[in-house]
């Protein structure tokens, strides 16, 4: 424990040499992708998240990078730098930084449509649930009947009970509630999210690159635009 906790410093003090206060309060992230633009607001209450985001956004990390695993009524996921140079049908996923961020998980946030949330590891390898240093999905997903929600309460939250209120988002507006509280939700989408749609609606494979559009969806840059409001 102690380890994992002097990395959240470390990592900390590198993200602060890259991202300053103005970017933590004032910008707001675009995604250019091939499928139009999606701008993307970072949550306050995951600072971590948050300036890892940030800092690999402004080192231009994510330029060129696909959206590598695609599922309708789910989400999109990318973050792989491995994806920049992939050939067709290669198979894709396993690529970031040598590096994970420690689990951030918050009440207040939670997986509905349009959020963005940090890819990680299994429970196998990976108890404490730490969050891959780049890959990322945003949450498409879809709507759920109250029997839906009280079987996902049982089988996929060990009998943790969704709140009336966020039942309402995810019968009405639609997510994926079977994720919450075991991946890390760290902002969410405040323009575009009829592109995360067109993205989730492309032909996949079925090969062994399953799930990877046939044809490449890439983010062709990201960077930090002055904050409007939503």
């Amino acid at each position: 424990m102690l380890n994992f906790l002097l990395f959240a410093g470390l990592l900390v003090s590198a993200q602060d040499s890259v991202v300053t206060k103005k970017d933590r309060k004032k910008r707001d992230v675009l995604l250019q992708t091939s499928y139009g633009d999606i701008v993307i607001r970072l949550s306050d209450s995951t600072p971590l998240h948050r300036d890892n985001f940030l800092k690999l956004v402004k080192t231009g990390f994510y330029d060129s990078i696909l959206f590598h695993r695609v599922i309708q009524s789910f989400m999109i996921q990318g973050g792989d730098p491995n994806s920049k140079s992939a050939k067709p049908g290669q198979p894709l996923g396993n690529g970031g930084p040598n590096y994970t961020v420690p689990a951030e998980f918050r009440v207040g946030l939670f997986h509905k449509k349009g959020v963005i949330a940090a890819a990680r590891t299994g429970d196998q390898v990976n108890p404490q649930k730490a969050s891959s240093g780049s890959q990322f999905y945003i949450v498409q997903g879809r709507t759920f009947t109250d029997h839906q929600l009280d079987s996902i309460e049982v089988a996929r939250l060990s009998g943790k009970k969704i709140s009336p209120e966020r039942r309402e988002y995810y019968k009405t507006i639609g997510g994926t509630p079977q994720l919450d509280q075991n991946y890390t939700v760290f902002g969410e989408v405040v323009r575009g999210i009829e592109v995360v749609d067109k993205i989730a609606a492309v032909p996949t494979s079925k090969g062994a690159d399953r799930d990877r559009p046939l044809e490449d969806v890439k983010i062709i840059k990201a960077k930090l635009v002055k904050r409007k409001k939503k």
